[in-house]
């Protein structure tokens, strides 16, 4: 076979690997090492509740969309594959958890996804556009499945990472959207609009009026 055409094979193998990842759970959490796999059922986002949730979140381009709590990244990396022109942060508060982000962004040559290792209440709120949200501060309810034991866990930082949110999203403008998946709703202000819910309502969607 000639090199062009061994060259054009290979890019079509590669196209329809990448689209098969982007739709499947299973071949995607293989990315991951095996502890991080073991933990996708209940900690990282599914790829079709992430594709559901960046086709509300992504309409222009040019804006940046926070993961608040992202994890190992799961979010970011799948809505960053399917729009390019949109900039998706994620802040996760371990630091384990932002290496297996950057080391799938890096297989996978993501480019608009970035990832920062802290805590949410460290940023800034003015400079992103919309929010994606999957329940990161649950982790601190008694009895609830943790990831590790390496950060401060407590109802009292449940109570406060809510409250904190609230506020920080009471103060953007109207027109800001805001995806959260299983999530209490404590941290969503009044006029936050629900438009739209999906998978049985854990995913829901809102916009500010």
């Amino acid at each position: 076979m000639p090199y062009q055409q061994q060259l054009a094979q290979l890019q079509e193998e590669n196209v329809f690997l990448r689209d098969y990842l982007f739709t499947h759970d299973k071949a995607f959490n293989e990315l991951y090492v095996p502890p991080v796999q073991s933990l996708a059922r209940f900690h990282w986002t599914p790829v079709d509740v992430a594709r559901k949730s960046a086709d509300f979140l992504a309409q222009d381009k040019q804006i940046k969309i926070l993961d608040i709590g992202s994890g190992v990244g799961k979010f970011c990396l799948v809505a960053g594959h399917y729009y390019p022109q949109v900039t998706f942060y994620g802040i996760e508060q371990r630091k384990s958890l932002v290496d297996h982000a950057e080391s799938v962004k890096d297989t996978l040559c993501i480019e608009n996804a970035v990832f920062m290792h802290g805590n949410f209440t460290q940023l800034n709120f003015a400079h992103y556009d919309h929010f994606y949200f999957f329940n990161s501060f649950y982790e601190n309810l008694f009895g609830v499945r943790k990831i590790d034991d390496t950060i401060d866990l407590s109802s009292e930082l449940y109570s406060y990472y809510a409250r904190y949110l609230y506020k920080e999203l009471d103060q953007k403008p109207r027109g800001t959207r805001l995806v959260t998946y299983h999530s209490l709703e404590d941290e969503i202000p009044e006029d936050y609009c629900l438009v739209l819910s999906q998978f049985d309502n854990t995913l829901k969607f809102w916009v500010k009026q």
